[in-house]
């Protein structure tokens, strides 16, 4: 087993028989090895600072070497301990999709006991539900958005969705295939016997102490159904404008206009760009007692605290008009519509903010001057919309360069012919990752938003009066100094925040 704490003082990796140690023995004993060292050969074990166990000299007899301690404080070995107990797990997985045998097939609807951690993954297991909790311990910790099962012609493929982008994990064997989907739709509370037919259901799973919600959507395919399980984490919704990746200029705009007593402020950007994350932001700064604050979303993703919120319905004919028409006889000062879809919903939120409320919405278009023409073409009268709008941002994610492996790179004659228009006076120095442990050896670590704003002045009103293009609107504003999603972008890179080919990839122009 080879991982971060293996490198710890250039150590050589854990022997195999101490590997397989369950880590609970660790636990309990207040001791985790780190590596094997050389020179002279001994097992390097940490122990937290004032321990000093006795059970040293048991992994001495199993290692075959001398034991060497090594007191560290007890925040780091607790982190050391996390790492060793995240190998063995990725380490189990592997063995068990190895092994998995026609008898390991069955036993899969064990219930989740109330309160039981997944990450502490038990050896008396079925290996499916064994496999399965691993499957969800490990994306979590690998910071993974979505889970994929895709069944191919001779085997299943589990992917994980990290920072935006799929990467291959585990392919377990096609005979298991039946049995992790059943075992899944147990968890999730949905028809096992049912595979024409697609199914949602949700499943609530506790991970290192983090309680997660998963979406789960299962759909028939050509070699068996497909399964994406998207991963919500409660306890990651509670961030600021900064943390989402506003510049200090942009933030001081934000709050004057979302603190406004009325209008609309919409959010644009296509799927999975964040959106929801911006508004769910804007909703806990403006979040006070004093206000009514409801939501009708699809479907509610996060809970937040002092917020009425509404998820739709279809099957109950409860769509966001219907449920916009509903808030307002709830004497709402805030309200969300998590999307607006069509000329009924845009007109009902429209309405809402002329008679004093305060609208937010997302809207699915390239960027912000986009979302005036869309609204024309949906049928709202051009008057209504410069009367009613105060502000639309336009938004994309792009993954952060990994601080670990963050090193400075000469550009190529191509990178350099992109750059030069957004560099201005004097070079600059620019960053990527190399790869490492900590991301994967993907280079990245996380994301953080690009950003346009559109304000509403004379001018743009005029224009949209006048119903003229997007295009023509949106040269009207950038020539007023507004700042792209390119030229935001750009400067995230000479920030060293992120990557050329990371905002070339998101924005268009």
């Amino acid at each position: 087993m080879e991982s971060l704490i293996s490198r710890l003082d250039e150590l050589s990796p854990i022997p195999n028989n101490i590997a397989r140690i369950h880590y609970t023995f660790f636990q309990k004993n207040n001791i985790v090895p780190l590596g094997c060292r050389k020179h002279p050969v001994s097992l390097v074990v940490a122990l937290p600072e004032g321990e000093n166990s006795g059970k040293t000299d048991i992994l001495s007899i199993y290692a075959n070497m001398p034991v060497e301690r090594k007191n560290v404080s007890r925040d780091d070995f607790v982190n050391y301990l996390n790492a060793f107990k995240e190998d063995q797990g990725r380490e189990v997985v592997i063995g068990v999709v190895e092994d998995l045998g026609e008898s390991a097939l069955s036993d899969i609807a064990q219930e989740i006991p109330n309160g039981h951690d997944l990450s502490d993954y038990a050896a008396n297991e079925p290996p499916i539900i064994k496999l399965v909790n691993l499957l969800f311990s490990i994306a979590v910790k690998d910071r993974a958005s979505d889970i994929h099962l895709q069944p191919l012609e001779k085997e299943l493929r589990v992917r994980f969705r990290i920072d935006g982008l799929l990467y291959n994990m585990y392919k377990p064997p096609k005979r298991a295939q039946n049995a992790i989907v059943s075992r899944v739709k147990v968890m999730a509370g949905l028809d096992v016997a049912e595979k024409r037919l697609p199914q949602d259901g949700r499943i609530k799973i506790r991970v290192n102490d983090r309680d997660i919600d998963v979406r789960v959507s299962i759909i028939p395919s050509a070699y068996g159904e497909q399964v994406t399980m998207r991963l919500l984490d409660k306890t990651s919704a509670a961030i600021g404008l900064d943390d989402v990746g506003m510049s200090s200029e942009l933030e001081k705009i934000m709050v004057s206009l979302v603190t406004r007593p009325q209008g609309v402020f919409l959010v644009t950007g296509p799927t999975g760009s964040g959106k929801t994350t911006t508004l769910y932001t804007v909703l806990q700064l403006i979040n006070t007692p004093e206000k009514n604050i409801l939501t009708v979303e699809d479907p509610v993703e996060y809970i937040l605290p002092g917020i009425g919120q509404l998820q739709v319905n279809p099957k109950i004919d409860l769509n966001f008009a219907r449920a916009l028409r509903s808030f307002l006889r709830q004497d709402p000062d805030v309200i969300m519509v998590g999307e607006i879809r069509d000329e009924e919903t845009a007109r009902i939120a429209i309405q809402a903010a002329l008679t004093g409320h305060l609208v937010f919405s997302t809207l699915h278009t390239n960027d912000s001057a986009s979302a005036l023409t869309r609204l024309i073409d949906m049928g709202i009268e051009p008057y209504l919309l410069t009367s009613s709008i105060t502000a639309i941002l336009a938004q994309r994610l792009v993954r952060r360069i990994c601080p670990n492996c963050k090193t400075v790179y000469t550009p190529t004659d191509f990178e350099y012919g992109l750059l030069k228009e957004y560099m201005g006076n004097g070079e600059k120095i620019l960053y990527k990752g190399t790869g490492c442990d900590n991301c994967i050896h993907t280079g990245y670590m996380g994301r953080l938003g690009i950003f346009e704003l559109l304000t509403l002045n004379t001018k743009v009103r005029q224009m949209v009066q006048e119903k003229r293009s997007s295009e023509e609107i949106k040269a009207e504003v950038v020539k007023d100094g507004m700042v792209t999603l390119r030229e935001d972008g750009m400067n995230k890179v000479f920030d060293g925040i992120t990557t050329l080919s990371e905002v070339v990839r998101v924005t268009i122009e």
